[in-house]
């Protein structure tokens, strides 16, 4: 799969889209297409700024996006964030939840964050991971569909006292972690892991992989190891960056993005290197075999399509009949 990461964390921030920060915190050139990642980045959601708070949308100034041809996987790490699209879905995702939007042959929706509740009571400001994954070209005509989870309802995976692992936890929101399978129903030839991983002060985990896949960490609390060798301490460098690569054994600390390497292995195992718990989410995903043509929030397989996709979208037709004159009423603010 194809998948393009929104990270929704504090950094150095530049202003994008519908009054939108994106942080630097995670990105790095060399992660823009990582088969099957094509974009990561962060962004801050959080109130002061502007007055109300910030939006996920794009194009300015409407709050109205749209997609095509993707899903959009959306996990919350904290706060509330409330969505809407031009086929009359709405829904409100908090700590731990899920959505997973198929936009198929097209949409128009519209993200928000929630700041206060229904009393005006400040609520956290709202952080969490969005992923872009690319369709398989046979799905990518299919009518929008949306799988939506809530926390509890997303099964997690512990020690079961067999083999050397101990003090882990994974949350499956995607995928399969020790027998243990996530609700998301996936597309034929698009296979895709996404775990939130939390390691007690002496956990570890090892954690299987499909030899296809191409995978990547990012590390939320804590400080951890990647593979089996002594923890040591990161070497002096300014900054990781494009091309830096860890020593065998460093320890990573939060808000680092590592592309795991493809040696044959069965899997890899992550360990806490520090005193305190430690998270992370890992994410994998099967390579499609087809090209990768992104224009804005539209991607497809060729320039042709791209071309196409716009005229539909301009004349509200292939999926776009509902577009024209479409307002979300929670952007409404931003208008």
């Amino acid at each position: 799969m194809v998948m393009m990461a929104r990270l929704m964390m504090t950094g150095a921030e530049a202003v994008q889209g519908g009054r939108l920060k994106v942080s630097a915190k995670a990105v790095t050139m060399s992660l823009t297409r990582i088969l099957p990642c094509t974009r990561e980045r962060g962004m801050s959601v959080k109130t002061g700024d502007w007055g109300y708070g910030l939006g996920l949308v794009e194009p300015p100034p409407s709050g109205d996006g749209q997609s095509e041809e993707i899903v959009t996987l959306t996990y919350a790490l904290s706060g509330q964030v409330q969505h809407e699209d031009f086929a009359g879905h709405t829904g409100t995702i908090s700590p731990g939840d899920v959505q997973w939007m198929n936009a198929g042959h097209g949409i128009m929706h519209a993200e928000m964050p929630v700041h206060r509740d229904a009393s005006g009571n400040k609520l956290p400001d709202p952080v969490g991971l969005q992923l872009w994954v690319d369709l398989p070209k046979e799905a990518k005509k299919e009518p929008p569909s949306y799988q939506e989870y809530r926390s509890a309802a997303l099964p997690t995976a512990k020690p079961n006292g067999e083999g050397d692992e101990e003090g882990f936890e994974v949350k499956v929101v995607v995928g399969e972690s020790h027998g243990v399978e996530s609700p998301i129903k996936l597309p034929k030839n698009g296979g895709m892991t996404f775990l939130d991983i939390t390691l007690d002060a002496a956990g570890t985990v090892f954690q299987r992989l499909d030899p296809r896949y191409n995978a990547f960490i990012y590390t939320l609390e804590g400080t951890v190891v990647v593979g089996d060798s002594t923890p040591v301490d990161a070497p002096a460098r300014a900054a990781f960056g494009s091309g830096t690569e860890a020593v065998e054994g460093e320890k990573i600390e939060p808000f680092h993005t590592l592309v795991l390497t493809q040696r044959g292995e069965a899997g890899v195992r992550i360990s806490n290197a520090g005193g305190e718990k430690a998270r992370l989410v890992l994410v994998a995903g099967e390579p499609l075999d087809q090209e990768v043509v992104q224009y804005g929030p539209f991607v497809m397989t060729s320039r042709n399509e791209i071309q196409q996709t716009l005229i539909d979208f301009q004349t509200g037709s292939n999926g776009f009949e509902r577009a024209p004159g479409w307002r979300s009423k929670i952007g409404a603010h931003m208008t």
